[in-house]
C-alpha cells in the first residue's frame, strides 16, 4: 500500500509538469511562435502522459491522452491545421486532465464518463482530416540510417531489474533519456510493447548518436536498469536488417567494463556529467516537511536570543565563545532554509497566459501577453496568497483596460493590445508590475462615481487630486464598469486585492494615464518568517518595528511640534512629517523627545517612543484566528526572555 501511494504521488507530480507543458505550448502553437518546437514539446508530453497513465491503470486518462496524441500527430505531419476551435477543444481536454489529476491526488480513479464526449469530438477531427491513410497515434517513422548524415549507430541490450514493480515506466523513462542523446531507430520488442510492459524484462535499442559510448553507458546504467551489452554499428549496417553482433560484455553495476580496443568510438564524446549531476541535485520535498523544518529553525532563533541574554547577564567568556559559534551555525542554517523555501514566481505566472487568452477571446480582443522576470524568487508562504490578486488584476486589465481592435485603430493604436507582467528584486523587496497600454482610468468618471456613492462630497471631489481619485478604486464595491458581467470591471474586488496584498505585508499602488494605459505595482517582502526589528518602549510597553521601515532615530524639541487639525506634525530636516503617539494602542505616555522616523512606499511619518532598546532578529508569527486582525499590528514575536511582543504594521501608519 505504501508503494502504491508513493507511485501515485510521483505520477501526479510528473503529470502536472507535462500537463503544464502541453498548455503553454498549445498557446505558443496558436500564436505561431516556433510551431515545430511547440508541437514537438506537446507530442512528447502527451506521449509521456499516455504511457504513465496506462502504466498506473488510469484508463480514462490514457484514452483521452491517446486521442489527443492522435490529433497532435496529424498536426505534426501537416495533415491538420491549428485553428481556434481545435485549440479550444484541446484546452478543454487539458482542463479535464487537470480535474482527473486532482481526483487521482485525492485518492480516486477517473472514469471515462468525464472524457467520453471529448474523445468523440477528437475522433471527429481525425476522421475529417485530409489524409486518413496513416493511422494516427502511431510513432512517426524515423528516417533510415542510410539517409542519415553518417552518425554512428549502436545496439544496446538492456535489462530491467526483475524486482522493479513498474518496469514499463522505468523502460519508458530510459527511452526518453536516450532520445536526449540521439535518435532511436528501433526497439526489439517494439517501443509500444516495451512502454506497455509487454516484454520479459530485457529489450534491445538501436540508436543513432554522436554522444559516444561512455554517454550511452551512463544513461543506460542506473537504478533498476542494467546495460547487458553495447555494440557500435556502421550507418549502412544500421539501416539494414542484419544480425546484431555479439554485445560487448559489461558489468551490471554502476562501473561498466571498458570497451574492447578494436571498437573505439571515432567521434568526440559529449560530456554528460553535468546532466547526471543535475538529476541528482533536483529532488522533490513535501511542503509540510519544509514547514516543520522552518518551525524548528524559528525555535532555534528564539532560543539563541535567550542564550544571548543569559550570556550578557553572567559574562562567562567560554560561554560567549561557544554561543558565537552556535550563532553562526544557526544563521547559516536559517539562510539555507530560507533559500530552500524560495520558489520562482513563474510557478504562478505560467497559469496566466491561458487566462489572458480566454478573456481576450470572450471579449473579441487581441492581446499580446509578455512575462518577464519569472525566475524571481519569493517565499512559498507568500506564493499561496499572491495567485488570486494577480489573476484578478490580469483579468480586469484585459476585460476593462485594453480596448477592442476597432477602438484601438480609431485611436491610432495597433489593433493588438500589450499586457506586460514583470517581476524583479529591489534590495530586500520583490516588485511585481502589471502594465497595459489600454484606455487608462478616467479621473472624471471616478470623480462622478465618488459623489454618486457618497464617498466624497461634491466640493471634496471637485478639488481631489488624481492620486486621491485613483485610490478610490480600492474602496469596497467601487467600480467604473457600466455593466456587470462574469468578468468584473477594474474596480470590482480591488478592495479584496489590496487587503490580500497587505496581509502579505506588501503594498499596492496604481498609476494610469488616459489613453496610454494603467500600471499596478505590487511591492512584497521576500519572506515573512524571520526579520530584523528595532525594539522600542512606548508607555513602558515593548513593541517591535521592522528594521526595513526604519529611517532614523531622532531627538526633537517641543516647539518643533505643530497641530494640524486633530493631528500633530513635526518639521524635521526640512520635511513636515505626520507624528503619531499611538495612545489608542499603548495608552497615554509621558512626554518624550525620542522619535523613530518610518518610511513605506516613499512616504514618511514618525512615532513617539520612550526608549530604543536596540536591534534584534526575531521570528514573526501571525495573529491567531481567535484574536483576528488588529489594525496597526502585523503579528507578534517572542524574544529570548519569553515575553509576547507586538510587531507594528507600518503600512497602516504611513
Amino acid at each position: 500500500m505504501f508503494d502504491e501511494e508513493v507511485y501515485r504521488k510521483l505520477f501526479v507530480e510528473e503529470s502536472r509538469e507535462n500537463h503544464e507543458n502541453i498548455v503553454n505550448n498549445l498557446l505558443a502553437l496558436e500564436s505561431g511562435e516556433d510551431q515545430q518546437t511547440a508541437i514537438d514539446e506537446i507530442f512528447r508530453s502527451a506521449h509521456t502522459l499516455k504511457g504513465m497513465s496506462a502504466s498506473m491503470g488510469f484508463d480514462a486518462m490514457e484514452h483521452l491522452c491517446h486521442s489527443m496524441e492522435d490529433i497532435f500527430s496529424l498536426i505534426r505531419n501537416g495533415q491538420q491545421e491549428v485553428n481556434a476551435s481545435l485549440t479550444d477543444l484541446l484546452l478543454t481536454c487539458t482542463d479535464t486532465i487537470e480535474g482527473m489529476l486532482d481526483a487521482i491526488e485525492a485518492g480516486g480513479t477517473p472514469s471515462d464518463a468525464q472524457s467520453a464526449n471529448l474523445v468523440q469530438e477528437l475522433r471527429a477531427f481525425i476522421e475529417d482530416s485530409p489524409d486518413e491513410q496513416e493511422v494516427p497515434g502511431e510513432e512517426v517513422p524515423v528516417k533510415p540510417a542510410e539517409e542519415s548524415d553518417g552518425r554512428p549507430a549502436y545496439t544496446l541490450s538492456i535489462a530491467v531489474d526483475p524486482s522493479c514493480t513498474m518496469k514499463d515506466v522505468r523502460a519508458m523513462l530510459l527511452l526518453q533519456n536516450l532520445e536526449e542523446l540521439g535518435t532511436i531507430l528501433s526497439t526489439t520488442p517494439s517501443r509500444e510493447l516495451v512502454e506497455d510492459g509487454k516484454f520479459d524484462g530485457s529489450f534491445e535499442v538501436l540508436i543513432e548518436s554522436e554522444a559516444g559510448e561512455d554517454a550511452l553507458r551512463t544513461v543506460a546504467s542506473g537504478t533498476e536498469i542494467s546495460l547487458l551489452g553495447l555494440s557500435p554499428l556502421s550507418s549502412t549496417t544500421a539501416g539494414a536488417k542484419t544480425p546484431t553482433p555479439g554485445p560487448t560484455p559489461v558489468c551490471q553495476g554502476d562501473s561498466p567494463v571498458e570497451p574492447r580496443a578494436e571498437l573505439p568510438s571515432p567521434q568526440v564524446q559529449r560530456p554528460v556529467k553535468s546532466e547526471k549531476s543535475r538529476e541528482i541535485k533536483n529532488i522533490r520535498v513535501d511542503i509540510q516537511r519544509l514547514d516543520r523544518m522552518m518551525n524548528l529553525v524559528e525555535d532555534l532563533v528564539i532560543n539563541r536570543g535567550r542564550l544571548e541574554q543569559i550570556a550578557n547577564k553572567h559574562g562567562i567568556k567560554e560561554f560567549d565563545e561557544a554561543l558565537n559559534m552556535v550563532g553562526r551555525s544557526v544563521s547559516d542554517l536559517q539562510n539555507l532554509m530560507m533559500g530552500i523555501r524560495m520558489m520562482p514566481l513563474e510557478r504562478i505566472f505560467n497559469r496566466l497566459p491561458r487566462v489572458v487568452r480566454d478573456v481576450a477571446n470572450h471579449d473579441g480582443k487581441e492581446v499580446e501577453f509578455v512575462i518577464e522576470g519569472g525566475e524571481t524568487e519569493l517565499d512559498r508562504s507568500m506564493m499561496d496568497g499572491l495567485s488570486d490578486p494577480l489573476l484578478h488584476i490580469i483579468r480586469n486589465a484585459v476585460n476593462h483596460g485594453i480596448e477592442t481592435p476597432d477602438v484601438r485603430e480609431a485611436g491610432g493604436k495597433p489593433p493588438k493590445g500589450l499586457l506586460r507582467l514583470t517581476a524583479r528584486r529591489d534590495k530586500d523587496n520583490v516588485i511585481i508590475e502589471i502594465e497595459d497600454d489600454g484606455a487608462g482610468i478616467n479621473p472624471e468618471k471616478l470623480r462622478k462615481k465618488a459623489v454618486e456613492r457618497d464617498l466624497m462630497t461634491p466640493e471634496a471631489a471637485a478639488t481631489a487630486t488624481k492620486e486621491e481619485l485613483v485610490n478610490l478604486l480600492f474602496e469596497p464595491g467601487f467600480s467604473t464598469a457600466e455593466t456587470i458581467t462574469d468578468i468584473s470591471g477594474r474596480g470590482v474586488g480591488l478592495d479584496v486585492v489590496k487587503k490580500t496584498i497587505e496581509s502579505l505585508k506588501g503594498t499596492i499602488k496604481v498609476e494610469s494615464e488616459m489613453g496610454r494605459g494603467t500600471k499596478f505595482e505590487l511591492v512584497l517582502p521576500p519572506t515573512m518568517a524571520i526579520i530584523d526589528v528595532m525594539m522600542v518602549q512606548i508607555n513602558g510597553m515593548r513593541c517591535a518595528i521592522p528594521i526595513s521601515n526604519v529611517v532614523e532615530v531622532a531627538q526633537t524639541r517641543p516647539e518643533a511640534v505643530h497641530r494640524i487639525g486633530n493631528s500633530e506634525a513635526i518639521l524635521l530636516r526640512d520635511q513636515i512629517l505626520p507624528m503619531h503617539r499611538l495612545e489608542d494602542m499603548f495608552g497615554q505616555a509621558q512626554k518624550s523627545d525620542t522619535l523613530v522616523v518610518l518610511q513605506n512606499n516613499g512616504k514618511k511619518c514618525c512615532i513617539v517612543v520612550d526608549t530604543v532598546d536596540g536591534q534584534q532578529e526575531v521570528v514573526v508569527k501571525p495573529l491567531s484566528r481567535l484574536a483576528g486582525n488588529c489594525r496597526g499590528i502585523s503579528g507578534i514575536t517572542i524574544p529570548g526572555d519569553g515575553d509576547v511582543v507586538p510587531v507594528l504594521d507600518v503600512n497602516t501608519m504611513v
